[in-house]
Formats: structure tokens, C-alpha cells, sequence
């Protein structure tokens, strides 16, 4: 991938999108083919058609989905499956019609089983029920990552995909009806400090682990993939971690000292834990010659300064 190469980054506003903009920026990428949900829906297919004959990208990374948390995810899974589908048919296909040179995929941790081993294998795929909260999302991300290994197989296109972990950082949803963790907790350790509230309360039990990536090294990831990696020398998928994970509880303080909230922290039972642990395996990666630079520590600190001037 040189200088000058046309490159589709679909989804560049959102909080992966806008990661991969700085990055391939950095790397002398500085004009990437972008274009707004106004400008181009992907789930219409004519459309996403007529854009890739007019653009003719060589090099396209699709990180454009419909994503949420819990909350969103259990409320609105017809949304979830249908969009993240037509989504990844249309943006699949078209780069095979149109002659692209290669294609990322990025994908989602929670395409493995529910009670997948730890850490978590790429071979674990399908090996198990998925996490029932999140089904129609994972279903959808399947079917993506499987699209594009049949297009490998059938007509020797140069697909590949990612599969990363939870993912934070600047540019990220804080809406707290669709937000995944980390923003939502950022948002309202900040409302209650801002408030002297004396408590905040967590969802679930604080009991499960999660394993948490600066949105930048999911950037960097990706842009090491497309420069090393062919879908001839990689799997269906390939993880991209941190390589350890934490308890939601120990998140929770850890935002709570990063925005200076010194109140109580108490958790609702009621509401759902999820998937009681998700750790990558990222050993394949690694071995790659890749590994990532943000603790958790400092990316929720570049994280909180990002929501505060926004």
C-alpha cells in the first residue's frame, strides 16, 4: 500500500473510523476516499454500486457498523442484524466486482461462544452458543468474516479480517442509551462529581473481565495488517488485543480516580453481566510482529480529556 494508493475507510467518523484517519494520516495517507451516512448509506446496495464504479478504491477497510452496548443491543436487535448485514454484503461484494486489491474487515470479540475458553482462540468460532444479548450483532459479524473467506476461496480475492476487543478512546459514543462501558462509565463518574452526587451505580455485578484497546492501536493494527499480511498467510480472522483483561469493578475505580469522582460505587444486580469473561488470544498477532502501546490507564485518561472538550 503506497503513498498515493486510493483508500476507502468506511465509517471514518465514528470511533474506529476517526483512529484510522489520524493513523494512515501519520503513515502518509493523508487523503483517503471518506464519505458521511448522508452521502452514502451502505445498506443500499445500488448505491454502494454506483460509489465504488465512480471512486475505483484499491484499498478499502470497513469499519463502518451499527454498534452499542447492552442496552442497545437487547432493544434494538432487528436493527442490528439487518444493518450490520446489508452492510457487509453490499461494501464485500462491490470490492470484489470492482477489483479491489485488498479489503479489512473489522469485526467483533463477541463473535466467539459465550463460554468460550480463555483466552479466547480464533479456532473458538462457532464452537459454541453466542452471548444472548448481543446475538443479532455477532450473527451479523459472522457472516461477514465468513463472506469473506468464500470470496477468497471462490475467486481469489485479498480479504481479510480483524476481530478486535472492546474498544475505546476518542471519538467515542457517551450517549447512554447506546454506549459500550467505558464512555458510559466516563460520562456519569463525570455527571456525578459535576453533581457532588454521592454514589454511582454500575450495571450488573462488577464480577465479569473485559479486556479493553485504545482505539489508536486497533488503528495501528489495522494499518500493519494491510502493509504485512495477505489473506493467503492468515486465518479467517485475526484477533487484535491487549492481551490482559480487568473486572468491571476495578474499571469502575479506575474511572472513578480518572475523573476524580471519590464517592460510592454500588452495582445493580438486576440488570445483565453478559459474557462472564472475554480475553483474546492474541499469540498469532504478536507473533506477526505487532503488539500494542496504551495502558488502560493512560487511554482513560486521553479519553476523559477528549469528552471533556467535546
Amino acid at each position: 500500500m503506497k503513498q498515493g494508493s486510493r483508500i476507502y475507510i468506511a465509517g471514518h467518523r465514528g470511533l474506529v473510523g476517526s483512529a484510522l484517519m489520524r493513523r494512515f494520516a501519520a503513515a502518509g495517507h493523508d487523503e483517503p476516499i471518506t464519505k458521511t451516512h448522508r452521502e452514502l448509506d451502505l445498506c443500499v446496495q445500488s448505491d454502494v454500486e454506483q460509489f465504488f464504479a465512480t471512486e475505483k478504491p484499491q484499498y478499502v477497510v470497513l469499519a463502518a457498523a451499527k454498534v452499542g452496548g447492552i442496552h442497545a443491543n437487547r432493544t434494538y436487535p432487528a436493527e442490528f442484524i439487518f444493518q450490520n448485514l446489508a452492510i457487509a454484503q453490499n461494501v464485500i461484494d462491490a470490492a470484489w466486482r470492482h477489483g479491489v486489491t485488498k479489503l479489512l474487515f473489522l469485526g467483533s470479540s463477541c463473535i466467539y461462544p459465550k463460554h468460550a475458553a480463555q483466552p479466547i482462540n480464533e479456532a473458538a468460532l462457532l464452537t459454541g452458543p453466542l452471548e444472548p444479548t448481543n446475538e443479532a450483532y455477532a450473527i451479523a459479524k459472522i457472516a461477514g468474516l465468513k463472506m469473506c473467506a468464500a470470496y477468497n476461496q471462490q475467486y481469489g480475492t485479498n480479504f481479510i479480517c480483524a476481530m478486535p476487543t472492546n474498544l475505546y478512546g476518542p471519538g467515542d459514543n457517551f450517549d447512554l442509551q447506546s454506549s459500550h462501558v467505558v464512555p458510559a462509565l466516563l460520562r456519569k463518574f463525570h455527571e456525578a462529581k459535576a453533581a457532588n452526587a454521592s454514589q454511582v451505580t454500575v450495571w450488573g455485578s462488577g464480577k465479569p473481565r473485559r479486556e479493553f484497546l485504545y482505539s489508536d492501536d486497533l488503528a495501528d493494527a489495522c494499518l500493519f495488517l494491510l502493509q504485512n499480511c495477505d489473506a493467503k498467510n492468515l486465518p479467517e480472522a485475526i484477533n487484535v488485543g491487549w492481551g490482559q483483561d480487568v473486572e468491571i469493578a476495578e474499571l469502575a475505580r479506575l474511572i472513578a480516580q480518572t475523573v476524580g469522582f471519590t464517592g460510592e460505587i454500588v452495582y445493580d444486580t438486576s440488570m445483565p453481566d453478559g459474557t462472564p469473561r472475554k480475553l483474546l488470544d492474541t499469540s498469532r498477532l504478536v507473533s506477526l510482529g505487532f503488539t500494542p502501546k496504551v495502558t488502560l490507564s493512560d487511554g482513560l485518561g486521553r479519553a476523559y480529556q477528549w469528552y471533556l472538550k467535546q
